[in-house]
C-alpha cells in the first residue's frame, strides 16, 4: 500500500516514513510547498492531511488532485506519531 502525507514536520519526516513501514506502506511525505508537487503526489492508495501544519494553497493542490484520482483523504488535525498510528490502524494492518 501506498501512503502520501502532506503537511507535518520537517524533522519528523524520518519517523513518518518508519511508522508507515512499520505498517507495510511506502510513503511520502511532503511538508512543503513546492512547485511540481501535482507530478511528484503520483497515484497513491491512502492520502492523509495533516491540517494543523500544512499551507492552504497546498490542501487545495492535494485535495484536487484526490479528486482526480478517486484517492481516499484523511484528516487530522495533529501532525504527530500518534495520530498517524491511529490513521494507519484503521487503512492498515501492522507487520510486526
Amino acid at each position: 500500500m501506498s501512503v502520501v502525507i502532506v503537511g507535518g514536520n520537517d524533522r519528523m519526516v524520518c519517523q513518518y516514513k518508519d511508522v508507515c513501514k512499520d505498517y507495510g506502506c511506502r510513503a511520502k511525505v511532503f511538508t512543503q510547498m513546492d512547485r511540481t508537487i501535482k507530478k511528484k503526489l503520483g497515484v497513491p492508495d491512502l492520502m492523509i492531511l495533516f491540517t494543523g501544519t500544512v499551507a492552504h494553497k497546498m490542501v487545495i493542490c492535494a485535495t484536487s488532485e484526490a479528486k482526480r484520482y478517486q484517492i481516499p483523504i484523511v484528516h487530522a488535525h495533529s501532525s504527530s506519531i500518534s495520530a498517524l498510528r491511529q490513521i494507519l490502524d484503521t487503512h492498515c494492518s501492522p507487520t510486526k
